[in-house]
C-alpha cells in the first residue's frame, strides 16, 4: 500500500494531467480570407452548406430591406490553397433566389411577416431553406427550389410553401425574433430545430419527409431542454448532428439567461453581468428524440461573434457570422483538428 502522502501526490499529478488533457483546444483556428462583396455585413450570412466542391453560404435575403435575394457558393480548392498558404484568392460564384419575393407575398397574404432566411440544406439538386418571421407571427416556413448550375440560379418552387408553428411560453407569448434557424438532411427527411428550446413544458423540433412530391405535414420530434440558442446544424453521419449553441448577451435576449440553479449559468456570468459564450455540442436523434452534450468551447476572442453558419469539412468546421461581431463585417473562420 502506498504511504498516504505518496497517494496524495499521484492522486494530485492524476488529476492534473486530467485537467490539462481536457482543456487543451481540439481545434486551431485559421480566419479566411474573404472577398470584398462577400466581406460586405450587408450579406447577413445566416447558415452554410457543402455541397460537392462548394461551400455554400446563405444571405438572409431581407426583401423588405431591398437586399439581394441570394446565395453564394464559395469554391473548396481555393480555400483549400488559402488554408495551406499557397494561394490568397478564393473563388466564387453566386446563385440568384428565383420567386422569393412570391413565396413573400404568399406569406404576407397569411397575415405573417417575412423576416429572412435562416436555414439551409440540400438533398441532391434539391435546396431547402427555413424562412423566419416577424416575433408576433405564429408560423416560421419552410421553401425548396432547384438548383440550376448553368442558369447560375435557385429557382424556388412558390407552390412548396411549409408552416412551421412556432413554440410559445405558457402565457402563450412568442420568443423575441425566433425562428427554426438550424436545418439538417436526415434519412429522407429534415430535422429542424428551433432556435429556442429552454422552455418549461415540451421542447420538440420537426421532421419532415423529402421523399414526398407535395408538402409533407411535419412531425413533432421531443428535444432534451438545452440553455441558450441553437443557430445552425450539421449532420454528421447515421444519427449523429453538431450544432451551435450560441448565448448572444443583449436587452431583448433576457429570455435566453438561465437561472443560477443550472450549471450552465456559469459560462455566461461575468460578475453581477452577463457576457456572450459560445461552443459546439454534439446533437444524437435516436428512438424518436433529441439529446445533446457539449462539444468544444470557443476561445474567448470568438465568443463575441454571432455565429449562424456550421458546415463539417475534413474533421473540421466552417463557421461564419451574421454582421455582428468586433469584426464589423463578414467573418468566415475554419476549426482544424488538431
Amino acid at each position: 500500500m502506498l504511504p498516504f502522502s505518496r497517494f496524495f501526490l499521484v492522486a494530485l499529478l492524476a488529476l492534473w494531467t486530467s485537467l490539462t488533457h481536457a482543456q487543451k483546444a481540439p481545434f486551431s483556428i485559421q480566419t479566411i480570407s474573404l472577398p470584398k462583396e462577400i466581406a460586405d455585413r450587408n450579406n447577413q450570412f445566416s447558415g452554410l452548406f457543402i455541397r460537392n466542391n462548394q461551400l455554400l453560404l446563405l444571405s438572409e435575403s431581407r426583401l423588405q430591406e431591398r437586399a439581394e435575394a441570394k446565395v453564394y457558393a464559395l469554391d473548396l480548392a481555393s480555400i483549400n490553397g488559402q488554408l495551406k498558404q499557397k494561394s490568397g484568392e478564393v473563388a466564387y460564384r453566386k446563385y440568384a433566389l428565383q420567386n422569393l419575393d412570391l413565396i413573400r407575398a404568399r406569406i404576407d397574404s397569411a397575415c405573417q411577416v417575412y423576416e429572412g432566411l435562416e436555414g439551409i440544406t440540400m438533398v441532391g439538386s434539391t435546396a431547402y431553406f427555413t424562412i423566419e418571421t416577424t416575433t408576433p407571427s405564429a408560423y416560421c416556413y419552410l421553401i425548396k427550389g432547384e438548383l440550376d448550375e448553368a442558369g447560375a440560379a435557385i429557382r424556388l418552387d412558390p407552390r412548396y410553401l411549409v408552416p412551421l408553428p412556432k413554440p410559445v411560453l405558457t402565457d402563450g407569448t412568442h420568443i423575441n425574433n425566433a425562428g427554426f434557424e438550424a436545418a439538417a438532411d436526415y434519412d429522407q427527411s429534415l430535422l429542424l430545430l428551433f432556435e429556442y428550446n429552454y422552455f418549461t413544458h415540451d421542447n420538440y423540433a420537426f421532421r419532415l419527409s423529402t421523399a414526398a412530391t407535395t408538402p409533407d405535414i411535419p412531425r413533432y420530434v421531443p428535444v432534451a431542454r438545452l440553455p441558450f440558442r441553437v443557430t445552425d446544424l450539421v449532420h454528421e453521419g447515421k444519427n449523429r448532428f453538431t450544432a451551435i449553441n450560441y448565448f448572444y448577451n443583449g436587452n431583448d435576449d433576457s429570455v435566453y439567461r438561465t437561472p443560477d440553479q443550472d450549471p450552465n449559468t456559469r459560462f455566461i456570468r461575468n460578475g453581477s453581468s452577463y457576457q456572450n459564450y459560445c461552443r459546439l455540442i454534439s446533437v444524437r436523434y435516436k428512438r424518436d428524440k433529441v439529446s445533446w452534450k457539449p462539444l468544444f468551447e470557443l476561445p474567448r476572442e470568438y465568443m463575441t461573434y454571432n455565429w449562424e453558419g456550421l458546415a463539417a469539412y475534413q474533421g473540421g468546421y466552417f463557421l461564419i457570422n451574421d454582421k455582428y461581431g468586433p469584426s464589423n463585417q463578414s467573418t468566415l473562420l475554419y476549426l482544424q483538428k488538431k
